[in-house]
């Protein structure tokens, strides 16, 4: 198949699945993953009507998408990648949404940078390490209440909602099951959860970002 191909069959699949979970498809929306993957192979993607697209990194994204948005000013692109506090200002210029706030001096160099725009800041979600895995980057689940208060009361950031990515050798339904109850307690509606090969389980479990890249794209 192709990518116009692939997009649609994965998008039958978000249909599918939110009929499956009793849920109304249009509060699911997919980010495609388009990460290491140029500017020609991501044309045909939002030519077929996608207009969500996710980035690991602020110098990657910004060598291909400003002229992409330039093109297709309804795109809206999303960092799903590691946030450095010296990229903070790059990446509040480039990006609709930041999935990936994880530490207290990120929030505060947001806070900073957000300060001086005057544009409408992107959309905020704060990431969890759901696995407390040492070599992944995220706020540890027992310390997340507390980390969404001072993002919210000390650092004055509109923090929309959650994200994880579970452990790959773990089931994944308890680590989107805790990132949701996490989300809850917190008032949050926004959570990123699910991927490639398990956004379906996701979306039964109350993901709105389902961020999906080799399904659509192809392997890397």
């Amino acid at each position: 198949m192709n990518v116009a191909e692939r997009l649609a069959e994965v998008r039958t699949a978000i249909h599918r699945a939110c009929r499956d979970a009793g849920r109304d498809a249009a509060g699911v929306q997919l980010v495609a993953v388009s990460k290491t993957f140029e500017a020609e192979h991501i044309m045909p993607v939002i030519e077929a009507g996608q207009r969500l697209f996710g980035e690991n990194r602020v110098q990657e994204a910004k060598g291909k998408w400003p002229a992409l948005k330039a093109r297709f000013p309804d795109t809206e692109l999303h960092l799903i990648g590691p946030l450095q506090t010296n990229k903070a200002r790059e990446a509040l210029a480039l990006f609709d949404v930041i999935h990936t706030v994880d530490r207290e001096s990120l929030a505060a160099t947001l806070a900073k940078e957000i300060a001086r725009l005057e544009d409408r800041p992107p959309r905020l979600l704060i990431q969890v390490n759901t696995g407390e895995e040492p070599q992944k980057a995220g706020v540890i689940p027992e310390e997340a209440d507390a980390f969404i208060a001072r993002c919210r009361d000390e650092h004055k950031l509109a923090i929309e909602g959650l994200m994880c990515i579970p452990p790959v050798d773990e089931p994944v339904a308890p680590h989107f099951g805790l990132l949701a109850g996490i989300a809850r307690r917190n008032g949050l509606k926004a959570l990123s959860m699910g991927m490639s090969g398990d956004y379906e389980k996701a979306i039964a479990l109350g993901a709105t970002y389902v961020r999906v890249g080799s399904a659509i794209f192809g392997a890397r």
